[in-house]
């Protein structure tokens, strides 16, 4: 990072900094990492391109910093996953979660989805430090439940994957369900319809027919 005094940043460092990875996260998720420029950031900001350099030193350090902050945000609905709580109302809960968060931080999302539609290049060591771990734990989690034949036989990676292309699509095809649905908000038809569709999925009669 281009900044790097050792001192504790003043009021207004902060808020600049604040204020070019927000128009980054702007940028990124409507351009991708090869469409963003270092002049539209910092036109987003309403700052210089010297300016903006003075805290980052390049456009890939914006990138990777705005993923590296995202990346507990994007894990916390899975940690909340509780492998004490009622199997279906726990999968359901984190259903909702992940649908609430396509609504509150599409931006995010998109640059998620973008960097992994790029191979992951600068997020593939969260990856796999910070995200197979987990997976892997609420994968064992599922088929814990699955075994004591509280849930139906479903495959857990495959469940978690049916959640978060579900879930992530009113974000990252954010434009295209609001030609669709336009002038409605998706939200609560959204919530109410994966709802009916994950318990139907998920009741384990369902398996035993």
């Amino acid at each position: 990072m281009a900044q790097s005094t050792g001192k504790e940043p003043s009021r207004i460092q902060k808020r600049n900094r604040l204020l070019i990875l927000d128009a980054a996260l702007e940028v990124f998720s409507a351009h991708g990492f090869r469409g963003a420029t270092l002049d539209m950031i910092s036109a987003q900001a309403g700052l210089s391109k010297p300016n903006l350099l003075y805290y980052f030193d390049s456009k890939e350090d914006i990138h990777v910093t705005l993923l590296s902050q995202l990346m507990e945000t994007w894990l916390d609905p899975l940690v909340e996953l509780h492998p004490d709580g009622d199997p279906i109302e726990e999968i359901l809960s984190y259903v909702q979660r992940k649908l609430d968060m396509a609504r509150d931080l599409p931006r995010e999302s998109r640059l998620f989805a973008g960097e992994i539609l790029q191979g992951a290049p600068r997020m593939l060591p969260h990856l796999q430090a910070d995200l197979k771990p987990l997976f892997d734990a609420k994968c064992a989690v599922i088929q814990d439940w699955i075994d004591a034949g509280r849930l139906a036989p479903l495959d857990p990676a495959h469940l978690i994957f049916s959640i978060w292309a579900t879930t992530q699509h009113y974000a990252d095809f954010g434009a295209q369900v609001a030609v669709l649905l336009t002038p409605e908000d998706p939200h609560a038809r959204a919530s109410a319809h994966l709802r009916s569709l994950f318990l139907h999925q998920l009741a384990p009669t369902l398996g035993k027919n």
